[in-house]
């Protein structure tokens, strides 16, 4: 008999395909398939808009979705409207919700913390649902900043895993998100590992151009992946000053207007066949503090530019 940890073993192995078989025949179709761009409202959360300005701007400008944060769609619920007239306004766009930021605590080592959390992920992933969106983000929250041993990579996996059954349930996929300052799951080889030990089918990771480099992460790492394991990319730039330890949120800029290597991320994404969402995200106080439509039309152009060149 196999134990938890064998099976995970065993269960990653087959899904191992999925996550680093990049196929020759996805490579020579890569050029051709599609990609999607989508705006993170954190790109322009400084200029205090609601969501529902936020969707307008969106359409307007000619993304094809939105990320919007949980926090956000709690607000427009708690003014007392409906969810109902966000999802129509979507609708009226032809804008799809391609993945939403959340907080809750799904990783973190304490089990009573830990079932709370994945109670908060259920209703984030309700809300989503609502809207009409099929994926949220899981990121390290309550093991970012752990300061004790590393988290078990392996009993991470298994939350991973528990949380994917939660989200067939909602219909809506939590994907495994990296940050960069984290102490945990900071490299792209970290979520790697969670998603494809948690043996689970559904299993996808949300990469990040800035946090793959603030920690510490090679993007040559993406090439071992397969473009269907990553449904929703982050775009934006990171300035060549300061040092990579040095750097936070506020310091991403416009894609292409930084130091990251955008030729041989965008060759390498191409060729492991990834169709998913681009989505700008940043937190530029200089931009908060620019028009939003304008910042939002400027992100666009901009992530348009590096995928074409």
């Amino acid at each position: 008999m196999l134990n938890r940890r064998e099976c995970l073993f065993v269960g990653g192995l087959a899904g191992l395909s999925a996550f680093t078989t990049a196929t020759r025949t996805e490579a020579a179709t890569a050029s051709a398939q599609k990609v999607r761009f989508c705006l993170n409202t954190s790109s322009i959360r400084g200029q205090k808009l609601s969501l529902a300005e936020e969707i307008e701007i969106a359409g307007e400008v000619g993304y094809d979705g939105i990320e919007p944060w949980i926090r956000e769609i709690e607000a427009h619920k708690e003014s007392g409207k409906k969810l109902a007239e966000l999802k129509k306004r979507l609708d009226d766009h032809g804008l799809q919700v391609e993945s939403a930021i959340g907080f809750a605590r799904w990783i973190v080592d304490d089990e009573t913390e830990r079932a709370k959390g994945v109670e908060q992920l259920k209703r984030d992933m309700e809300l989503v649902a609502a809207l009409g969106g099929t994926r949220i983000a899981a990121p390290p929250v309550g093991a970012h900043q752990q300061s004790a041993d590393k988290l078990d990579l392996f009993a991470a996996a298994d939350r991973y895993h528990a949380i994917l059954e939660v989200g067939r349930e909602c219909g809506v996929t939590p994907q495994v998100e990296i940050w960069g300052p984290s102490k945990n799951l900071s490299r792209l080889g970290e979520a790697v590992f969670v998603a494809v030990e948690s043996g689970h089918p559904d299993a996808c990771i949300l990469p990040d151009i800035y946090h793959i480099y603030r920690g510490g992460s090679a993007f040559d790492g993406l090439g071992v992946l397969s473009g269907s394991a990553i449904k929703c990319f982050h775009f934006n730039d990171y300035p060549a000053s300061p040092a990579r330890p040095e750097l936070n949120d506020s310091d991403r800029v416009y894609p292409g207007d930084g130091a990251a290597p955008w030729k041989m991320v965008i060759d390498t994404l191409k060729a492991i066949g990834f169709q998913g969402a681009c989505s700008l995200e940043l937190f530029n106080k200089g931009y908060w503090e620019q028009d939003a439509r304008e910042v939002a039309k400027t992100g666009l152009e901009k992530m348009k530019a590096v995928w074409e060149a």
